[in-house]
């Protein structure tokens, strides 16, 4: 373990979450390790991702998600992750689909894919001892909300209350009605962690789906996520109240491949 590693911690802690980069975490538990989102570092033009996926113990189920197909969410390569891991699921966005001779085409065994299963949204899914609900992205594919050893968790995705100035009130007003329409599909769950875009490129919009997530739905960590390395906003947005539990919840993300521990 480098030495460089910053840890945020209780005195025992059964639970380890790392932010890789962007919207890519991996979350350690006792018998299951779970990974969202990944991509290679140089997989978006104007951007270096440092992030790196740690030693993790292949005698654990690893359950490996892609929200949906763009750049900076999904990378065909983590399926070379199959020739580490036994016990390797591939649970990816329908939008990712690949078929099996260009899977083949590209190097890999005919034994991936029966380790990779295509979700589509609104549905629910059983892959080993983990229950997978979809939810419709505003964007594409699809958001996760996983239980797995007890524990609810939830990743966004680019399910997010999108605001963009110049696309007119029309545009706007969807993205808001189809963002809060799924938000109700999830307040009566209560998530242990949550993964939920701040995304800079929106500026001061940025708050309207973070703020709506953190308001209606019941969340002990949530981690801001999206951020395209400029961790800013989560400061900015916490200047915004003086609510000591609301603001407990936000985890105080400042870079790449930086750990949490939770009991």
């Amino acid at each position: 373990m480098s030495e460089t590693k910053e840890y945020h911690t209780t005195e025992k802690s059964s639970l380890k979450v790392t932010f890789l980069h962007h919207s890519s975490f991996l979350v350690e538990m006792e018998h299951t390790v779970l990974l969202f989102d990944y991509f290679a570092g140089n997989r978006v033009n104007g951007f270096t991702f440092t992030g790196t996926i740690p030693q993790i113990d292949p005698n654990k189920d690893f359950y490996v998600f892609a929200s949906h197909k763009h750049h900076d969410h999904f990378d065909m390569d983590n399926l070379k992750l199959a020739a580490q891991f036994p016990k390797i699921h591939f649970i990816f966005s329908k939008d990712c689909k690949m078929s099996r001779k260009f899977i083949l085409k590209h190097g890999f065994p005919a034994s991936v894919i029966d380790k990779i299963l295509y979700v589509a949204p609104e549905k629910e899914y059983e892959v080993g001892d983990v229950k997978i609900r979809t939810l419709t992205s505003t964007d594409e594919g699809v958001a996760f909300c996983v239980e797995v050893q007890g524990q609810h968790i939830y990743h966004a995705g680019d399910l997010n209350w999108w605001h963009w100035e110049g696309v007119g009130d029309l545009v706007n007003g969807k993205m808001e009605r189809m963002f809060k329409r799924e938000m109700r599909k999830i307040t009566n769950i209560h998530f242990k962690l949550a993964f939920v875009p701040l995304d800079t490129r929106q500026q001061a919009d940025a708050f309207k789906g973070f703020g709506y997530f953190m308001q209606h739905i019941d969340a002990d960590h949530v981690f801001p996520m999206h951020m395209w390395q400029d961790y800013s906003l989560i400061q900015a947005y916490k200047r915004r109240t003086d609510n000591d539990y609301f603001l407990s919840r936000i985890e105080d993300i400042t870079k790449e491949n930086e750990e949490f521990l939770f009991s």
